[in-house]
């Protein structure tokens, strides 16, 4: 089996050291501790599905997106390469699926395809290898059943990325999923869904005819 290419992601944690998925859920857990609303992506996405809905959750990380959703009652399965990120997702939901993989790889691990949502928050996309995108985003929407939903959220400039530029625009990505077979549902600037007028942030949701 042909490994995949590197992916930015990797690229970015290679320079932060081991505990970096340690590093990241304390952060949220701050956040939480403080006040702050940590799960309006998981809040969006319950927003658009009907009572017991499977869920991948496509880049899960630590899970903070997949655990959210399983506690308002959908059935998640989460998917990640980084062994760090996911260290700390299974040691908060044990009893849920974790899968570490590439998602360049996604079409090879036997889900069943028929998920009613994959959802990659947290700049999923622009994180991709590069050169895998329109790829990966076929083999997503190959796992949904017909009239699932693909919504991704992702910077489109440098200041909503941990990178020095996009990768990725737009127009790029509705044109991967519309090779997918997909439609474009709805845009949101955030995960609050403001409304998307332009900007460097946005949340697409698309469908599966």
């Amino acid at each position: 089996m042909e490994k995949p290419p590197g992916s930015r992601w990797a690229d970015i944690v290679g320079r932060e050291g081991h505990d970096h998925g340690a590093r990241y859920a304390a952060r949220f857990a701050a956040l939480a501790a403080s006040g702050a609303d940590v799960h309006g992506e998981a809040h969006f996405c319950a927003a658009l599905l009907g009572p017991g809905s499977r869920v991948l959750d496509a880049g899960c990380g630590t899970g903070r997106v997949a655990i959210r959703l399983a506690e308002l009652g959908h059935e998640c399965t989460g998917v990640d390469v980084d062994s760090s990120m996911l260290a700390q997702a299974r040691s908060r939901a044990p009893a849920m699926t974790w899968i570490q993989a590439d998602l360049a790889t996604v079409d090879r691990l036997g889900l069943r395809p028929d998920f009613d949502m994959v959802v990659t928050a947290g700049n999923v996309i622009p994180l991709l290898a590069a050169t895998t995108e329109p790829a990966v985003v076929a083999a997503l929407a190959a796992l949904l059943r017909p009239g699932g939903l693909l919504v991704a959220g992702f910077g489109l400039d440098a200041a909503h990325l941990p990178l020095d530029h996009a990768p990725v625009s737009l127009p790029d990505y509705d044109s991967w999923c519309a090779d997918a077979g997909l439609a474009l549902l709805s845009r949101a600037a955030t995960w609050e869904g403001d409304p998307y007028t332009g900007g460097g942030y946005a949340v697409s949701v698309h469908r599966r005819g």
